[in-house]
Protein backbone atom coordinates (compact mmCIF):
# COMPACT_ATOMS: atom_id res chain seq x y z
CA UNK A 1 0.00 0.00 0.00
CA UNK A 2 1.22 3.46 -0.88
CA UNK A 3 1.48 6.21 1.68
CA UNK A 4 -1.82 7.89 2.37
CA UNK A 5 -3.79 5.52 0.14
CA UNK A 6 -6.97 4.06 1.49
CA UNK A 7 -8.97 1.14 0.21
CA UNK A 8 -11.95 2.31 -1.79
CA UNK A 9 -13.83 -0.75 -3.05
CA UNK A 10 -17.52 -0.20 -3.79
CA UNK A 11 -19.90 -2.93 -2.66
CA UNK A 12 -22.68 -3.18 -5.23
CA UNK A 13 -25.75 -5.37 -5.58
CA UNK A 14 -27.25 -6.51 -8.88
CA UNK A 15 -30.62 -8.21 -9.38
CA UNK A 16 -31.63 -10.93 -11.80
CA UNK A 17 -35.42 -10.44 -11.69
CA UNK A 18 -37.34 -13.21 -13.44
CA UNK A 19 -41.02 -13.21 -14.38
CA UNK A 20 -42.87 -15.17 -17.09
CA UNK A 21 -39.62 -16.44 -18.70
CA UNK A 22 -38.30 -12.90 -18.98
CA UNK A 23 -35.62 -10.98 -17.11
CA UNK A 24 -35.88 -7.29 -16.21
CA UNK A 25 -32.90 -5.35 -17.55
CA UNK A 26 -31.92 -1.70 -17.74
CA UNK A 27 -31.34 -0.53 -21.31
CA UNK A 28 -28.40 1.88 -21.25
CA UNK A 29 -26.21 3.92 -23.55
CA UNK A 30 -22.79 5.50 -23.31
CA UNK A 31 -20.24 6.58 -25.90
CA UNK A 32 -17.75 3.83 -25.05
CA UNK A 33 -20.12 0.83 -24.94
CA UNK A 34 -22.91 2.00 -27.25
CA UNK A 35 -26.35 0.60 -26.41
CA UNK A 36 -26.28 -2.23 -23.90
CA UNK A 37 -28.24 -3.87 -21.12
CA UNK A 38 -27.31 -4.20 -17.47
CA UNK A 39 -28.88 -5.65 -14.35
CA UNK A 40 -30.75 -3.26 -12.05
CA UNK A 41 -28.80 -2.45 -8.92
CA UNK A 42 -26.20 -0.18 -7.43
CA UNK A 43 -24.13 0.73 -4.43
CA UNK A 44 -24.81 -0.63 -1.00
CA UNK A 45 -25.00 2.09 1.66
CA UNK A 46 -23.27 1.82 5.02
CA UNK A 47 -25.34 -0.16 7.56
CA UNK A 48 -27.69 -1.35 4.78
CA UNK A 49 -27.97 -5.10 4.25
CA UNK A 50 -27.48 -6.46 0.75
CA UNK A 51 -31.14 -7.52 0.63
CA UNK A 52 -32.22 -4.01 1.63
CA UNK A 53 -29.89 -2.47 -0.97
CA UNK A 54 -31.24 -4.78 -3.69
CA UNK A 55 -34.84 -3.89 -2.82
CA UNK A 56 -34.10 -0.14 -2.72
CA UNK A 57 -32.03 -0.04 -5.91
CA UNK A 58 -34.58 -2.05 -7.93
CA UNK A 59 -37.44 0.14 -6.74
CA UNK A 60 -35.49 3.32 -7.56
CA UNK A 61 -34.35 2.19 -11.02
CA UNK A 62 -37.25 0.07 -12.28
CA UNK A 63 -40.27 0.89 -10.12
CA UNK A 64 -40.67 -2.78 -9.16
CA UNK A 65 -40.59 -4.12 -5.61
CA UNK A 66 -38.46 -7.28 -5.27
CA UNK A 67 -37.08 -9.63 -2.68
CA UNK A 68 -33.89 -11.65 -2.90
CA UNK A 69 -34.22 -15.41 -3.40
CA UNK A 70 -30.59 -16.55 -3.47
CA UNK A 71 -27.05 -15.41 -4.12
CA UNK A 72 -26.00 -16.18 -7.72
CA UNK A 73 -22.55 -14.79 -8.33
CA UNK A 74 -19.71 -12.52 -7.33
CA UNK A 75 -17.64 -10.50 -9.77
CA UNK A 76 -14.99 -7.83 -9.45
CA UNK A 77 -14.57 -4.90 -11.86
CA UNK A 78 -11.55 -2.60 -11.85
CA UNK A 79 -11.66 0.38 -14.18
CA UNK A 80 -8.37 1.41 -15.81
CA UNK A 81 -9.62 4.81 -17.09
CA UNK A 82 -7.44 7.49 -15.38
CA UNK A 83 -10.30 10.05 -15.49
CA UNK A 84 -12.70 7.70 -13.68
CA UNK A 85 -10.01 6.79 -11.15
CA UNK A 86 -9.34 10.48 -10.46
CA UNK A 87 -12.83 11.98 -10.63
CA UNK A 88 -15.03 9.04 -9.58
CA UNK A 89 -12.72 6.86 -7.48
CA UNK A 90 -15.70 5.31 -5.68
CA UNK A 91 -16.81 3.75 -9.01
CA UNK A 92 -13.38 2.59 -10.21
CA UNK A 93 -13.23 -0.64 -8.18
CA UNK A 94 -16.48 -2.54 -7.62
CA UNK A 95 -17.53 -5.87 -6.17
CA UNK A 96 -20.76 -7.00 -7.85
CA UNK A 97 -22.93 -9.23 -5.66
CA UNK A 98 -25.52 -10.73 -8.03
CA UNK A 99 -28.79 -12.03 -6.57
CA UNK A 100 -31.71 -13.94 -8.03
CA UNK A 101 -34.84 -11.95 -7.12
CA UNK A 102 -38.59 -12.26 -7.46
CA UNK A 103 -41.25 -9.60 -7.73
CA UNK A 104 -43.20 -8.99 -4.54
CA UNK A 105 -45.87 -7.33 -6.70
CA UNK A 106 -46.47 -6.96 -10.43
CA UNK A 107 -47.59 -3.38 -9.75
CA UNK A 108 -45.03 -0.90 -11.03
CA UNK A 109 -44.37 2.51 -9.53
CA UNK A 110 -42.66 5.37 -11.33
CA UNK A 111 -38.86 4.93 -11.00
CA UNK A 112 -37.46 7.63 -8.72
CA UNK A 113 -33.72 7.45 -9.34
CA UNK A 114 -32.60 5.94 -12.63
CA UNK A 115 -28.91 5.70 -13.51
CA UNK A 116 -27.40 8.49 -15.62
CA UNK A 117 -26.79 6.07 -18.51
CA UNK A 118 -30.16 4.28 -18.21
CA UNK A 119 -32.70 4.79 -21.02
CA UNK A 120 -35.42 2.43 -19.77
CA UNK A 121 -36.15 -0.87 -18.03
CA UNK A 122 -37.37 -3.69 -20.25
CA UNK A 123 -38.53 -7.29 -19.85
CA UNK A 124 -36.28 -9.35 -22.14
CA UNK A 125 -37.03 -13.03 -22.95
CA UNK A 126 -34.45 -15.23 -21.22
CA UNK A 127 -33.90 -17.02 -24.54
CA UNK A 128 -32.58 -13.73 -26.02
CA UNK A 129 -29.81 -13.27 -23.40
CA UNK A 130 -27.03 -14.88 -25.50
CA UNK A 131 -27.81 -12.49 -28.41
CA UNK A 132 -28.01 -9.15 -26.62
CA UNK A 133 -25.25 -6.84 -25.41
CA UNK A 134 -25.60 -7.61 -21.70
CA UNK A 135 -22.77 -6.21 -19.58
CA UNK A 136 -20.73 -7.46 -17.91
CA UNK A 137 -20.19 -9.96 -20.74
CA UNK A 138 -19.25 -12.65 -18.20
CA UNK A 139 -22.84 -12.51 -16.94
CA UNK A 140 -24.21 -13.03 -20.46
CA UNK A 141 -21.77 -15.90 -21.09
CA UNK A 142 -22.68 -17.71 -17.86
CA UNK A 143 -26.37 -16.72 -17.56
CA UNK A 144 -27.86 -20.16 -18.34
CA UNK A 145 -25.37 -21.84 -15.99
CA UNK A 146 -26.23 -19.39 -13.19
CA UNK A 147 -29.93 -20.20 -13.56
CA UNK A 148 -29.36 -23.97 -13.52
CA UNK A 149 -26.86 -24.54 -10.74
CA UNK A 150 -27.52 -24.01 -7.06
CA UNK A 151 -23.99 -23.01 -6.04
CA UNK A 152 -22.95 -19.39 -6.52
CA UNK A 153 -20.23 -18.72 -9.09
CA UNK A 154 -17.23 -16.42 -9.10
CA UNK A 155 -17.31 -14.69 -12.47
CA UNK A 156 -13.76 -13.41 -12.11
CA UNK A 157 -11.91 -10.14 -11.78
CA UNK A 158 -12.10 -7.94 -14.86
CA UNK A 159 -10.01 -4.93 -15.77
CA UNK A 160 -12.14 -2.55 -17.86
CA UNK A 161 -11.01 0.25 -20.12
CA UNK A 162 -14.34 2.00 -19.43
CA UNK A 163 -17.03 1.53 -16.80
CA UNK A 164 -20.61 0.65 -17.65
CA UNK A 165 -23.88 1.13 -15.76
Amino acid sequence: RGKGNHMNVRSTVKAVILHDNKVLLNRCYDKNNGEYYSLPGGGQEQYESMSEATHRECLEETGYSVETVRFLALMEEICLDPFIREQYAQYAHKMLHIFLCKLTSTEREEPTETDDLQLSSEWIPIADIPRINLLPKELREHFAELMEQECPMFLGSQYLEHNHG
